[in-house]
């Protein structure tokens, strides 16, 4: 069935986005996967990236761009879930509560949560974080292909063999890695298929987070299993 919508730059620009959103495309793979001659590819490909409907990942390609991400949470029962849990985990721990999703090269701030009094660790929903320190970004990272992960592991505050750790142990804490005097604990939310679709974390001051208690890994590990099971 024809799905031309008599509007050719529309038509046109539907079909890059279909082909990014499926894998990464250099330009090069975006003319063959859409059939639009490359002039026009890239023009295209440009002006969505201004407008962050498209990004570069670290190889240089075509992917969805943080802003589709944000209209996407924006919609997403996914997101009314993840601000249930994020107060949920305020109340029960005393500290700042999040979800993060990757996208593109950082992380998105779905929900959070701040305790009424204290030191707070203000994370704005909607806010585009960076993958190369905090919790959050080792639980986002650890479980990636070790060529996606090698990418972000150029730059990062963390090694590959901490995330070797964070594999193991189920969850990642860092100390003044993002912010200084902030300490956070992340752990991951698994899909059925068994891949790591956000992070959900606690972040606050050092002297509350800096040897993670057994309670707090616990209810952190609840609200993932919770935030993927509602």
């Amino acid at each position: 069935m024809d799905k031309s919508s008599g509007v050719g730059v529309i038509d046109k620009t539907v079909a890059v986005l279909d082909a990014v959103s499926s894998s990464p495309r250099s330009l090069a793979e975006l003319v063959e996967a859409t059939g639009i001659p490359r002039p026009t590819a890239h023009r295209l490909a440009v002006a969505l990236e201004q407008h962050q409907l498209l990004e570069r990942d670290l190889d240089g390609r075509f992917v969805i761009g943080t802003r589709t991400a944000l209209w996407a949470a924006q919609v997403d029962t996914f997101r009314t879930r993840a601000e249930d849990i994020v107060i949920s985990l305020r109340d029960e721990t005393g500290v700042s509560a999040q979800v993060y999703r990757r996208a593109g090269d950082r992380r998105l701030c779905l929900a959070a949560a701040e305790p009424a009094a204290g030191l707070r660790d203000t994370v704005p929903v909607g806010a585009l974080l960076t993958m190369s320190a905090g919790s959050a970004a080792q639980v986002l990272v650890a479980w990636l292909p070790d060529h996606d992960a090698a990418g972000f592991l150029e730059q990062a505050a963390y090694t590959a063999h901490d995330l070797q750790k964070v594999r193991g142990r189920g969850w990642a804490h860092s100390m003044a890695q993002r912010e200084p005097g902030v300490a956070s604990l992340s752990v991951p939310a698994f899909n059925a298929s068994g891949e790591v679709i956000a992070a959900v974390s606690l972040s606050g001051p050092v002297d509350r987070l800096s040897r993670p208690t057994a309670a707090q890994r616990q209810a952190l590990a609840k609200a993932a299993v919770r935030l993927v099971k509602a």
